[in-house]
């Protein structure tokens, strides 16, 4: 499983790693087998929200009689809660529920009514606590980015978590970019998009196919292969077994050629910069 940066002054983190969202609506002892096999395959990035439900207690259950320092572990907390004294609230909670000490990163959820100043010193008085090694932030554009760079200062946005799939590259006109000169991780939610992963009976689809055979790979293998082709992002893809996780944990050793990104990129164009951010 390949390494790299996670943000300007972060640790080393798998590209792949794992998410949690919609987890605990399936069966539970599946959920824990697919997370606990996932790192045993190198994927120890785990993300979580205090939005999903029961997710933050399946991934506590996941690391019963595992070693806690090999992960890195990300929850976040949701705007309505992201007021100074709201945040280290939530962020108190969630570790709680995870039967941890500390978040290795803690992300704002989305763009909210609360002053950045507010949550950014929640942020900072958290890692002054031990209770978080980093902060950033999620569906964040240009603008809020800019605006938070001002609020914290340049080294302290460690990452910004957006939706980023085969068929969802808006990022990549003004994100993807702003983030890469400032030294922030970029983490690709919903990866295989929202139940619209490419049908391989579509032109594109077949495309997808054709790559995927000349690696003897998924095509899904070949999808997250091409979204982490660039050094600053990472994906998270949500298994629901261990089969699955292990089909996702193979991504991170494959490396596509010239022409094959060339082939994704006009079988999936980008399009034009859309107005705002897409999110789900």
């Amino acid at each position: 499983m390949r390494k790299q940066k996670f943000g300007s002054s972060g640790p080393d983190v798998t590209i792949i790693g794992q998410g949690t969202w919609y987890i605990d609506r399936g069966d539970r002892r599946s959920a824990v087998a697919a997370l606990r096999r996932g790192i045993e395959l190198g994927m120890t990035h785990i993300d979580t929200a205090e939005m999903y439900g029961d997710a933050e207690l399946v991934i506590a259950e996941a690391m019963v009689g595992g070693r806690r320092d090999d992960l890195f572990l990300v929850s976040k907390v949701l705007p309505s809660n992201a007021s100074r004294r709201g945040t280290i609230a939530a962020c108190e909670r969630s570790l709680k529920r995870l039967k941890t000490e500390r978040l290795d990163c803690y992300l704002l959820h989305w763009r909210g009514s609360y002053p950045l100043e507010d949550t950014v010193a929640a942020f900072d008085e958290l890692i002054a606590a031990g209770k978080i090694r980093s902060w950033g932030v999620s569906n964040f554009d240009t603008d809020d980015l800019n605006e938070l760079l001002a609020v914290a200062g340049k080294g302290k946005i460690a990452c910004n978590q957006v939706l980023y799939h085969l068929q969802e590259r808006a990022i990549e006109h003004g994100v993807i970019p702003w983030c890469e000169r400032n030294g922030v991780a970029v983490v690709a939610y919903s990866p295989f998009g929202h139940n619209d992963f490419p049908s391989p009976r579509s032109k594109a689809g077949e495309a997808l196919q054709a790559i995927a055979n000349a690696h003897r790979a998924t095509p899904h293998q070949v999808a997250l292969a091409f979204l982490t082709r660039i050094p600053s992002v990472f994906a998270i893809p949500k298994a629901a077994s261990a089969e699955h996780a292990a089909d996702n944990a193979a991504a991170g050793k494959m490396i596509l050629g010239t022409n094959e990104i060339a082939a994704l990129d006009k079988a999936f164009p980008r399009g034009p910069k859309p107005r705002g951010l897409p999110m789900l």
